[in-house]
């Protein structure tokens, strides 16, 4: 097996933005995404969000192309939502997603900015770079 130390910070959000994860269920959704990104072995290091969108910080094999991976957990996870949480079954994430490669000296930055989102945007303290990823509001 090669050596690599690849990580990403990936965000996706719902279809037009609109703030559709419910507080109720947001934990249990994080947890499906957690789960699907052990079983595709691909290190988890953060997962969090807001109503309208998730930011995933996690480690790709080179083997694995991220936009199969990225498209296969907004797939899964969408589904999971309609399947145990949405009534009328018309939760959707957008089409587009954002991607950057986070070095290892910033992981541990990146990582404090995942996990505290909703602080950041209670405190309107977002990196335009790190929430936008040019997916159009």
């Amino acid at each position: 097996m090669p050596y690599w130390r690849l990580f990403y910070h990936i965000v996706w959000s719902t279809k037009d933005r609109q703030p559709r994860i419910d507080p109720a269920w947001e934990a249990d959704l994080h947890g499906y995404i957690r789960g699907k990104v052990s079983a595709l072995e691909c290190p988890l290091q953060a997962i969090g969000g807001m109503p309208d969108h998730v930011h995933i910080v996690i480690s790709i094999p080179p083997s694995q192309p991220i936009a199969t991976i990225v498209g296969w957990l907004k797939g899964a996870s969408s589904h999971y939502a309609n399947e145990h949480f949405v009534p009328g079954k018309d939760f959707a994430w957008q089409s587009e997603y954002g991607v950057l490669s986070v070095s290892e000296s910033r992981l541990s930055k990146v990582v404090a900015y995942v996990l505290n989102q909703k602080k950041h945007h209670a405190e309107n303290n977002v990196f335009d770079v790190l929430e936008n990823f040019g997916i159009p509001y």
